[in-house]
């Protein structure tokens, strides 16, 4: 590095930056945002059914992640047998249009593979 040069390392907040993928990183949390974004309300089964390959546990500690950090809804209604619905929250909902940005990447990246 130049004696005069600025260390970016030192200059360049990544608090914003870390705190984002602190929320959303993990093999299924953007799976499950995804697919609240396309259908607004999903039950647990239908969720399980749509991504496949996760297990219950993992879909489990998922929901429960994107519940405590805020970015969805767990409404369970008083009834037997128990129905549960999620969605996504206010907070959530605020993540759209990075979603939409990496599903159109994605889509534009796809169209220029030969």
């Amino acid at each position: 590095m130049k004696e005069n040069s600025i260390d970016p390392c030192k200059t360049v907040n990544m608090k914003p930056f870390d705190y984002a993928l602190s929320i959303i990183s993990g093999k299924w949390k953007m799976h499950v945002l995804f697919w609240l974004w396309k259908q607004e309300v999903m039950r647990y089964s239908e969720l399980k059914r749509c991504l496949g390959k996760i297990t219950y546990k993992m879909l489990s500690n998922t929901l429960k992640e994107l519940e405590s950090d805020g970015l969805i809804v767990r409404h369970e209604y008083p009834q037997v047998p128990p129905k549960v619905e999620y969605y996504l929250s206010e907070k959530g909902d605020t993540l759209l249009p990075v979603i939409q940005s990496i599903c159109q990447w994605g889509h534009d990246q796809l169209d220029e593979k030969p």
